[in-house]
């Protein structure tokens, strides 16, 4: 035996066998649970491999466009990218950080704030970017940081219709205006697929759609995009000329109730709303209540002629132009010792409009406000929209019944008022209102007889004439008819000395009325607040523009209408 040979330990043959049954036994345990695991967990794989790279994505539903009358887009919805990231995968360069605050206009602290919670699976770097920026920003390449794609509102029509159309929240829900109200249709439903991501998050395969995304529907309002325009310039011309607080115009169609434009000031870009305020967003013409003054003697008037206590002719005793009711005097700016009926309306007479009240029942009034929709909130389906204030007739006492002529009292909101009017455009019928486009002429409640509306018409043409209060309201080639109205305004519950609200509504062709409009100033403050000059120039603009664009026929002459010099028409009482 050599010495090499005696060197080396020799293993028994047992210990050998053992080590190889051992290592038998173990590939055949890892084979058996493969084996167990491919055949018995099929499903349990199948979810932990979903976990790490399947993924379901929300489909986003294109929202519904909303459209004028005649087709305008006055809201529509563009593709947009949201950024988001997972923390703790993000890894950003300084150069690459710097970039993507630039991109995305944050300051770098705020992105590192964004960044800071590692324990975040999903963060918000910046929602609904653009389509250039989001390309920008996947160029980059930073790990981490993904995109999904959104939908961006646009409003077209900016603050001329922003009352009317409102606008959406960041994650797509209506807020305000027609896009609130129209929730339901506009929205549509979204969608959902399931893709297979690699570890960067890049989707490697479509497997599968989930549910179809159901878009939007289209919504066609009532609204008419060219008179909207008229109605917002004729409005916002006013009160910066008056130095008002606000202002609001509404313009119906007689025969369909149709509401063809609705505007505020202020308004507000509902594009950008960084700085947006609350004044700004409330639609006053529907939500404000106010006292609604000498716009209200008119309804009186019609009650009283209806239930056969007067005629247009009657004289009514207003010297020596008081009345003292309950230690409270209602007077007349110019006196007189005796008015007809119709010269009541026509020179706004308190006292006359007062003791025609107080000719009739209390509950008849109230019964005659209730049914025209004064204490009742319209039925536009429009967000916040105000029922007013019309107290039970029950409480009422002489000297409130009295007021409550001439419209102190109760309170209503102007497309309430604007409403109201149409007794005296369709001869007795209260048309319902839309902002959603009918096209079919409406079906109106009879709440006055023809007899009577008709004669309040014709007081109300007078109204607008020369020796009225408001001859600022005619325009040239149309007969109109109208009222002014000016009230004090209350404050802590009483009445401000020096702060008014104008307002005039009225409608034409007086003949055959085709349009209400209801204008609202509040608050004048350059040294004019009567509704006379103040409010009814408004109507004169709203007006003569709609009827052209219309192409309504004339009833009458084509001549300059001349207006009064300063101080010439009759002031209506307050």
């Amino acid at each position: 035996m050599s010495v090499a040979t005696q060197g080396l330990v020799r293993l028994p043959v047992w210990r050998a066998r053992i080590v190889l049954a051992a290592l038998a036994a173990a590939f055949g345990v890892l084979t058996l649970r493969s084996l167990y695991l491919q055949a018995m967990k099929t499903d349990f794989l199948q979810e932990k491999g979903d976990a790490r790279y399947s993924r379901v994505l929300e489909v986003p539903a294109t929202r519904g466009r909303i459209l004028d009358r005649n087709g305008e887009a006055l809201a529509v919805s563009t593709p947009v990218k949201s950024v988001w990231a997972i923390p703790a995968d993000v890894e950003l360069s300084r150069t690459q950080r710097k970039k993507l605050a630039t991109l995305l206009t944050l300051e770098p602290a705020e992105l590192d704030r964004k960044l800071a919670d590692a324990s975040r699976d999903f963060v918000y770097l910046k929602r609904q970017v653009s389509p250039d920026t989001a390309q920008a920003v996947a160029a980059l390449g930073v790990k981490g940081i993904y995109q999904h794609p959104e939908y961006r509102r646009y409003y077209p029509g900016g603050e001329v219709t922003a009352h009317v159309i409102g606008f959406i929240g960041v994650d797509g829900g209506g807020q305000e205006g027609v896009e609130l109200a129209h929730e339901a249709t506009l929205a549509g439903k979204a969608g959902s697929r399931r893709v297979i991501k690699d570890r960067l998050g890049g989707i490697v395969e479509d497997v599968e759609a989930i549910r179809a995304a159901q878009d939007g529907t289209d919504l066609r309002l009532s609204i008419d995009s060219k008179l909207q325009s008229l109605a917002y310039a004729a409005l916002k011309g006013a009160v910066e000329a008056h130095r008002a607080r606000a202002g609001g115009v509404v313009a119906l169609d007689v025969r369909t109730g149709e509401i063809l434009a609705l505007v505020n000031v202020p308004s507000y870009n509902p594009n950008n709303r960084a700085r947006l305020t609350g004044a700004q967003i409330r639609n006053r013409v529907i939500t404000d209540l106010f006292e609604p003054g000498s716009t209200l003697k008119p309804f009186t008037i019609a009650l009283a002629i209806e239930t056969g206590k007067v005629t247009p002719a009657t004289q009514i005793e207003t010297a020596p132009g008081s009345l003292t009711l309950a230690n409270y005097s209602i007077r007349d700016v110019h006196p007189a010792a005796a008015l007809s009926v119709g010269q009541v309306l026509q020179k706004s007479s308190n006292v006359g409009a007062a003791k025609l009240a107080l000719m009739l029942p209390r509950e008849a009034m109230w019964d005659l406000f209730k049914r025209v929709g004064f204490g009742t909130q319209p039925s536009l389906g429009f967000p916040g929209a105000a029922a007013g204030r019309l107290r039970p007739f029950r409480s009422w006492h002489p000297i409130e019944q009295a007021t409550m002529a001439y419209g102190h009292g109760i309170s209503v909101s102007l497309v309430q008022l604007a409403r109201a009017y149409t007794v005296f455009a369709r001869d007795g019928e209260l048309v319902p209102l839309s902002l959603v486009k009918t096209g079919a002429v409406a079906s109106g409640d009879k709440v006055l007889s023809t007899e009577a509306a008709r004669a309040v018409r014709a007081m109300l043409e007078l109204a607008v004439q020369p020796g009225g209060t408001g001859p600022r309201a005619r325009i040239m080639g149309w007969r109109v008819a109208g009222k002014t109205g000016t009230a004090h305004k209350q404050e802590n519950g009483s009445y401000a000395a020096d702060k008014y609200l104008a307002s005039f509504v009225g409608f034409a062709p007086a003949s055959a009325p085709r349009l209400v409009v209801a204008v609202m100033i509040d608050e004048p403050s350059a040294g004019r607040h009567y509704g006379g000059t103040v409010a009814a120039p408004v109507f004169a603009q709203v007006m003569q523009g709609a009827l052209r664009q219309l192409g309504v026929p004339h009833d009458a002459p084509l001549e300059p209408v001349e207006l009064p010099g300063e101080g010439d028409e009759a002031k209506e009482n307050t």
